[in-house]
């Protein structure tokens, strides 16, 4: 079968990677067509664009990026009627995702959606357009299949896909010495994969170098920037800089600074003590402050209902606020320890991996009953 899949973000694209793997396993005729990433280009088919040129975070920097997303959408449609998939599979990036979704509808191409949009933090009223031109839903989190069900709208959960990728991680044995490191501890930096987030986000964690000296910085680079867009944040700090290894980086840190997203869960399942960071642009944050309708931020602390890791966002995210955090993950035993109590618990409730198994026979199985 054809399957065209639309990832718009360094996490989706490490979904997708995973996905298209399990339906080659399931499927031996399977072709893909994708917007992705490194990853998915890796497994094979046809990159049409890179992720790097569709993530734009933000109300006001959609606005600024308009043209650009109206030519990605104009473009997508086109491609997508010109090859004719048996299948279209959107993982998540709603913004874009949802208009495709509806054109796909209308043109009677079967439309699968793995890893729901986030409709149960904001505009819940959402679920009407996708129970509209949306298939078959796949979830990811436990509590999204209640949510649904108080629209009425059947899913599928198949659980975590993040568990698929760090079961599949093989650890560098050598990693210090690979990398040339000290022997100090290290405080991993995820300051995220977009351009704008990490503008906002990075120079509060590089601050933090002559605060803790007995600590050894490294950056968790994104593949869609090289070394260079980094250096204008390091400031003359000693601080590397590294591409295509972040679960080797948390598997070795003792604690973490992490962007809000994806990155939180990952670095949770590898039970790193970590505070969660986020600030933007003052007017898109203040839009998303107005419509919000949830208690947290981070995905630790949303599935586990409670607050397990500390969140700073915009004016709370200084400099002095992430001292203070980052030395009680260090240096308070009793503080450090509830936190990783907590993980456990957390293990406990995201399952077992086999998310994209699962996802890929659904999507085989819908697909032939079309």
């Amino acid at each position: 079968m054809r399957y065209y899949l639309i990832a718009g973000e360094a996490s989706g694209d490490l979904h997708g990677a995973n996905l298209m793997r399990a339906l080659k396993e399931r499927d031996t005729h399977a072709a893909f067509r994708y917007f992705g990433g490194d990853l998915m280009k890796a497994e094979g088919g046809e990159l049409i664009k890179h992720y790097a040129d569709m993530a734009f975070m933000g109300f006001v920097e959609v606005v600024f990026n308009l043209r650009t997303i109206l030519n990605n959408l104009k473009f997508c449609k086109q491609d997508i009627l010109t090859w004719k998939p048996d299948v279209l599979v959107l993982i998540d990036f709603p913004g874009f995702n949802l208009k495709i979704a509806d054109f796909a509808k209308a043109n009677n191409i079967l439309v699968c959606y793995y890893i729901s949009p986030k409709v149960w933090a904001w505009n819940q009223k959402r679920v009407l357009k996708i129970k509209k031109v949306v298939d078959h839903m796949f979830c990811i989190l436990p509590f999204e299949v209640d949510f649904y069900k108080k629209w009425d709208m059947k899913v599928d959960y198949v659980g975590n896909p993040l568990l698929d990728a760090v079961s599949a991680f093989l650890p560098d044995q050598n990693f210090f010495q690979n990398n040339q490191l000290s022997d100090k501890p290290i405080i991993a930096l995820l300051p995220g994969s977009r351009k704008q987030e990490i503008t906002y986000l990075l120079p509060d964690m590089v601050a933090m170098v002559d605060q803790f000296p007995d600590y050894q910085f490294i950056i968790a680079g994104a593949p869609s920037f090289n070394l260079d867009f980094y250096k204008q944040f390091i400031e003359g700090n000693a601080i590397p800089v590294l591409f295509n290894c972040t679960y080797d980086l948390l598997q070795n840190a003792h604690a973490a600074i992490v962007a809000s997203g994806t990155a939180t869960l990952e670095t949770a399942m590898f039970h790193v003590p970590q505070v969660v960071v986020y600030k933007g642009n003052a007017i898109t944050i203040g839009i998303a402050r107005a419509l919000i309708q949830i208690r947290f931020i981070s995905l630790v602390n949303l599935i586990m209902d409670k607050l397990v890791v500390k969140e700073l966002i915009q004016g709370d995210y200084t400099t002095e606020t992430v001292k203070t955090e980052l030395d009680l993950l260090l240096h308070d035993a009793a503080y450090r320890t509830a936190m990783l109590q907590n993980y456990n618990e957390l293990d406990i409730r995201m399952g077992s991996a086999g998310a994209s198994a699962k996802t890929a026979g659904l999507i085989i199985q819908y697909a032939q009953k079309q």
